[in-house]
């Protein structure tokens, strides 16, 4: 999978769950739907992404929430 269409679609959908007035359930919705609708290996590959570049392209609550529910989306 294409890391750029897979941190655009992580951002499409950051933005989306950025708009909900309460943060902290908003990340974990963000992980839950990245969980359910994401197969494994683009999981995966974000994390990598994560782990290894820091994410820079992702926007804040994206990154907060892989970072927070990181186990979850293994």
């Amino acid at each position: 999978m294409n890391l750029e269409h897979l941190v655009k679609m992580a951002n499409q959908i950051g933005s989306f769950f950025d708009t909900m007035p309460d943060r902290p359930q908003a990340m974990t919705d963000l992980a839950m739907h990245l969980k359910r609708s994401w197969e494994p290996r683009m999981r995966r590959e974000l994390l990598a992404y994560v782990d290894e570049q820091g994410g820079v392209e992702l926007i804040p609550i994206v990154l907060e929430a892989i970072h927070l529910h990181a186990s979850t989306l293994r």
